[in-house]
């Protein structure tokens, strides 16, 4: 009970939307949408009626006061404090860090060194709108930087720098998960979809009018689901306890070995067997064990997870607590990256109905001792926190630098606990195989990678959106079912992953031969590779956190060499030294960022060799910088175009 009471006092003070009045400290009531339900055909969530969340006043002092006390002044909970300041302010203020540092026994830097750590975070206003346009490559390919260009014209700004009246910041941001509706942005964090001409127009004149985003029209905030391919995983119905009542039935041990002979591996990318990694933070000796749920879904070109949160988050809670219940832990937590904020608040109410319901909480379904309660975290904009210790550091409030491994988080993860960490779609399935069976798991798939796989679909082809095939299936026939035509390229499993050409679009997909976190995105033949490669080499050099020099240098060497391959002045003395720059980055770097960084650059070189002699310039060496250009703008205001006012 104390558990529940403590989450609502979270939900309603922490992630209050409140009016941002500079100078002032005042706060309105806003709505939330709730929504009703999933066309089955259309997969779009019905909204229905406002649900009116805040109708207090609430002083900076009392705001300060209840959001320290709402997290048990417990530094941990820094990042949660600076979340909702920032959503209150739309920056941290300078009194906000002091009151944090002194309330939470933190020094000064250190609570400004966790603000410049993550995007989403800052020290300056950003406007009472603060827009930010998706820069993922689906994004790019379907306009939006021209999008975004066309609304700082209309609104009079420039790109990240906020209007001098304190009104709007418009910039961009790296993938905001919504690559199937594109093109997307975050208007004060909140997701907004199908973004073209007509939209733009639409909210240059909101945000004139200063209409709150609250009463911006409800079909700009529209998430579709667009499931085009059902299989058991999305067919099946559960989720209601079923998991939970076999495990009280046949105990711990028995759905252990379930998951176990089902073949289950993390559906994250690294695909690490989830039996075994549940056996080994169960036998960890400590008193407290913990489960975190990673939805930090920030691989470009992913959104199956957004999908099963928002269609399937009983089932993804019942497996938390499943694994919960395996390996003895009382505490949960689900990571939930900061552009799903708009799930955040249907997340709370299943998790209230489920504690209703004895699903969560104090004795589960009636079970003495069977304890277990989850708490949502919000990221706040930073790829790397996707990997498990970078995570957890970020859990604990602290800046998201990955840890040193061994010991690893199954033995000391979470407050240095024994901590299980699995994704959304992980969880998922180990809900369902232990209420179907291993039968109904292991059926499909291939003897490596049992199971179904879901598929983020984007790019070049007519359905964009989640697939869900068994394991086996080939490249090909992905490309066949979503109207995928003349396709040059597929770029899987995100930016980290791999590049595949038309030569490799029989290989299957599958742990043992095209592995995939579930990224699947398309570029056909009128596409320039090299702007896809850019694109992903701006992206790792924005979301390095800077720990360590293979990563942090080598990866803006990769993007100053793609960006003079793009812009025609490379020789094949670039060619080597981006294999060799590569190469480094994949031996020496602290973590899997740095070793992925370079894929999709030694990918383009390997298996489009005769793209990338069609963009070299010279066979020697030539310098990206053009000295003698650089001079043409003083050569007009002296007038001079003599020999002596040009480098030969």
């Amino acid at each position: 009970m104390r558990r529940a009471i403590y989450n609502q006092t979270v939900s309603s003070i922490l992630y209050n939307a409140h009016s941002r009045v500079f100078g002032q400290w005042r706060t309105t009531c806003i709505s939330i949408w709730t929504r009703s339900g999933t066309n089955r055909i259309s997969g779009v969530q019905n909204i229905t009626k406002p649900v009116t969340i805040v109708s207090a006043q609430i002083n900076p002092d009392n705001f300060l006061t209840e959001l320290l006390a709402a997290n048990r002044h417990d530094p941990g909970q820094l990042l949660q404090c600076l979340h909702a300041i920032q959503y209150r302010y739309s920056c941290i203020p300078p009194q906000a860090i002091e009151r944090l540092a002194s309330a939470l026994g933190l020094t000064r830097a250190h609570v400004e060194s966790v603000i410049s750590f993550y995007a989403f975070l800052h020290t300056t206003p950003r406007g009472q709108f603060d827009i930010l346009f998706s820069d993922n490559i689906t994004d790019y390919m379907l306009g939006s930087r021209e999008l975004m260009l066309w609304l700082c014209e209309r609104l009079g700004v420039e790109p990240g720098v906020p209007r001098a009246d304190g009104r709007v910041t418009v910039d961009i941001t790296p993938c905001t998960g919504m690559c199937d509706q594109g093109v997307s942005l975050l208007v004060n964090g909140i997701a907004v979809t199908q973004v073209d001409d007509k939209r733009v127009v639409v909210i240059a004149d909101l945000v004139e009018k200063a209409v709150p985003v609250e009463q911006w029209p409800r079909e700009f905030f529209t998430i579709q689901n667009n499931i085009f391919r059902r299989d058991r995983m999305l067919f099946s119905d559960t989720g209601k306890g079923e998991a939970l009542r076999a495990l009280l039935d046949n105990g711990a041990d028995t759905l252990l070995d379930v998951i176990e002979k089902s073949g289950l591996r993390g559906r994250g990318g690294a695909g690490f067997y989830t039996a075994l990694k549940w056996r080994i933070c169960k036998q960890a000796e400590s008193d407290t064990h913990y489960v975190i749920c990673n939805a930090d879904e920030g691989e470009p070109g992913t959104f199956k997870d957004r999908v099963l949160l928002s269609s399937h988050s009983n089932c993804v809670f019942e497996g938390m607590t499943l694994c919960a219940g395996i390996i003895g832990a009382k505490q949960g937590y689900l990571y939930l990256r900061g552009e799903y904020l708009y799930l955040r608040g249907q997340l709370e109410q299943i998790l209230a109905q489920r504690r209703e319901k004895g699903l969560l909480g104090s004795n589960i379904l009636g079970q003495k001792g069977f304890d277990f309660d989850i708490e949502i975290h919000m990221g706040a904009g930073a790829y790397v926190c996707g990997e498990e210790s970078a995570l957890i550091e970020s859990l604990e409030g602290k800046r998201g630098i990955p840890r040193i491994r061994p010991p690893f988080p199954v033995t000391h993860g979470y407050r240095n606990r024994p901590t299980v960490v699995n994704n959304v779609e992980t969880f998922t399935a180990a809900a369902k195989i232990a209420s179907l069976g291993v039968d109904w798991f292991r059926d499909m798939g291939t003897v490596q990678s049992s199971g179904t796989r879901l598929l983020s679909v984007s790019g070049d082809c007519a359905r964009p959106g989640i697939y869900e095939y068994p394991f086996g299936i080939t490249v090909q026939q992905v490309l066949d079912d979503c109207g995928a035509t003349d396709t040059q390229a597929v770029q899987m499993a995100g930016a980290a992953g791999s590049m595949i050409p038309p030569a490799h679009f029989e290989r299957r997909i599958a742990f043992e031969d095209v592995a995939t976190g579930g990224s699947f995105m398309i570029f056909n033949q009128q596409r320039n590779l090299f702007e896809m490669v850019l694109n992903f080499a701006r992206f790792f050099v924005h979301e390095s956190c800077g720990f360590c020099t293979p990563c942090r240098v080598g990866g803006s060497l990769l993007k100053d060499l793609v960006e003079k391959f793009y812009k025609g002045h490379a020789s094949r003395h670039d060619v080597e030294e981006m294999k060799n720059i590569g190469a480094l980055m994949q031996r020496s770097s602290h973590c899997g960022l740095g070793n992925t960084a370079p894929n999709p650059v030694l990918d383009l070189l390997e298996h489009f060799p005769d793209l990338v002699e069609q963009h070299l310039s010279r066979d020697d060496y030539e310098p990206a910088f053009d000295l003698d250009a650089s001079l043409q703008q003083a050569r007009m205001i002296t007038g001079r175009d003599d020999e002596g006012a040009h480098i030969r």
